[in-house]
């Protein structure tokens, strides 16, 4: 009969899936009991017992102290052993990228950042990925070998066909036809590629305001314009990897931008990007206009606009928030999502205010109703979407005990 040993139904297959919703529940509530995690499996005393037996051996689980607060001796409190495993992200910019590594558990245990200035990279693609890497690995205390899984989020999308990045003219080194398989020889754990907005609609969903929701749209601006579509609970990549690339989205407002992939921008960009609002600030008599990058000076202009009742900085939030409607009602008119999540800085920097704005608008302008809410994960939401990534296929590994 060995050869139905893994079927569905069999004590084996069971037993894996018993031991998968104990290890689900420590992650999602910590140390438990023996007892605890009976009455939330809905297993008996002496299958809970075997259970964590089990674990314990395959040294998943370890006792981590007793309980307190009842009379007559505690009951011993089993958690998930931290060090099973580790996983990476990383988050490329043109001007940076920013490394993490996190334990099973989720908690993050080493960062890194390296500065990428410049439109010619000084180290190669490659070099820049293991560098960032490494330095997340050493303040971990840990070697690159003992990550499992690394997970890398860049703007735009590598073609499923090709192998190459598109929609992402502007990160410099990050085009050649064999990065791919240069970086495979270079690293040795399994290695991901995501768009970076997906990432940050995966943390969103697993941590954030789309928590419980299997269709949602989330909008980013940031350094770009962009989409995250999550249809039934999956996100939606499209043919090339370009579903959701909505900066190239011809709107009303702006000029019709003609052979947009060599441009690097569309009509939507140009008319709600974050490129556009020191520019309309400019119009608007608003001085100082802030200083630095565009990205930076947009998001405190947006914030700064949050913070006014009146004048030309609630002007500014206002004019703002009809463009960020004009492309928004494009997207929901086609894909009717439940939910649409505001993220990147220059969205989130406005909070509440912004979002009624965009909301009141986006009625007036499609038929669709969805809710919008302010993105919450706000700390590196990209690498944060990365790790949790990273994370989810480390575990269905390392926590599968029918292998």
């Amino acid at each position: 009969m060995a050869g139905t040993a893994g079927t569905p139904g069999t004590p084996r297959v069971l037993r894996a899936m018993n031991d998968r919703a104990a290890l689900d529940l420590l992650l999602a509530h910590g140390p438990l009991s023996r007892t605890r995690i009976g009455k939330l499996t809905g297993l008996s005393k002496p299958t809970a017992s075997q259970l964590l037996a089990r674990l314990e051996a395959a040294g998943l689980v370890r006792v981590t102290g007793t309980s307190e607060g009842r009379p007559g001796p505690g009951a011993q409190l089993y958690a998930i052993d931290p060090a099973v495993a580790y996983a990476a992200g990383l988050d490329v910019t043109p001007h940076r990228v920013r490394a993490a590594v996190a334990d099973i558990t989720g908690r993050t245990v080493g960062e890194f950042e390296l500065p990428t200035p410049g439109r010619r990279p000084a180290q190669p693609v490659v070099r820049q990925v293991t560098d960032a890497l490494d330095g997340a690995v050493k303040a971990a205390g840990l070697a690159r070998s003992d990550v499992h899984r690394l997970v890398i989020g860049t703007p735009g999308a590598f073609d499923p066909g090709t192998g190459r990045l598109r929609y992402a003219s502007h990160l410099p080194g990050w085009h050649s036809p064999t990065l791919l398989d240069d970086l495979a020889a270079a690293l040795p754990m399994p290695v991901e590629y995501e768009n970076d907005v997906n990432l940050a609609a995966v943390a969103e969903q697993r941590l954030g305001a789309a928590r419980g929701h299997e269709d949602f749209v989330l909008l980013w601006n940031q350094e770009g314009l962009g989409a995250a579509l999550v249809l039934g609970g999956r996100l939606h990549r499209g043919w090339t990897g370009g579903a959701g690339e909505v900066g190239f989205l011809p709107v009303p407002g702006a000029p019709l931008v003609r052979k947009v992939t060599r441009a690097g921008s569309g009509g939507y960009q140009e008319l709600a990007g974050s490129q556009a609002l020191p520019g309309l600030a400019r119009e608007l008599g608003i001085s100082p206009v802030p200083p630095g990058p565009y990205t930076e000076a947009a998001t405190r202009l947006v914030a700064r606009a949050a913070d006014h009742a009146d004048g030309p900085h609630r002007e500014l939030l206002r004019t703002y928030a009809t463009r960020l409607a004009t492309g928004l009602a494009s997207l929901v008119s086609v894909l009717d999502p439940e939910l649409v999540v505001l993220g990147g800085s220059a969205l989130t920097a406005g909070g509440e205010v912004l979002r009624a704005l965009v909301q009141a608008e986006l009625e007036e302008l499609a038929a669709a109703r969805p809710r919008l809410v302010v993105g919450e994960v706000r700390e590196h939401p990209v690498l944060r979407g990365a790790l949790e990534s990273a994370l989810a296929a480390t575990r269905d590994e390392v926590f599968d005990t029918s292998r």
